[in-house]
C-alpha cells in the first residue's frame, strides 16, 4: 500500500504531462492508454528494491520529456483569463459627493 501513492501521483503527472504535449483530446487519448498500460505492466511488482527503481526512472522520465510552456486552465493562476473581470474596487469619495462623483 506504501506504493500506491507514488505510483498513483507518478501516473497523474504522466497523464498531465501527455495532455501538455498532445494538442488535440483525441490525440491525448491514445497517449492515455498507453501510459495505463506501462502502469498495469508493473502494477504487481512487490519487491520494495525494484518498485523504488521503476518510481525514480519514471520520475527521470517525467523530467526529461517536461514541456516548457506547459498548459494552464485559462481561470487558474497565470491563465489568460485570471481575474479578467475583476470587481472595481470601491474609492474614497469625498464627502458629499454621490455614487457617480456628482454633488
Amino acid at each position: 500500500m506504501s506504493a500506491t501513492n507514488p505510483a498513483l501521483s507518478l501516473y497523474r503527472r504522466s497523464l498531465k504531462l501527455a495532455l501538455d504535449w498532445a494538442v488535440h483530446r483525441n490525440l491525448w487519448r491514445g497517449q492515455a492508454v498507453y501510459i495505463r498500460s506501462l502502469f498495469e505492466a508493473n502494477r504487481n511488482i512487490s519487491n520494495p528494491r525494484q518498485r523504488e527503481n521503476l518510481l525514480t526512472e519514471t520520475e527521470k522520465l517525467l523530467e526529461e520529456w517536461k514541456h516548457p510552456d506547459p498548459y494552464k486552465a485559462p481561470t487558474a493562476p497565470g491563465g489568460n483569463l485570471y481575474e479578467r473581470n475583476l470587481p472595481v474596487p470601491p474609492r474614497n469619495l469625498p464627502p458629499g459627493q454621490g455614487e457617480h462623483g456628482f454633488p
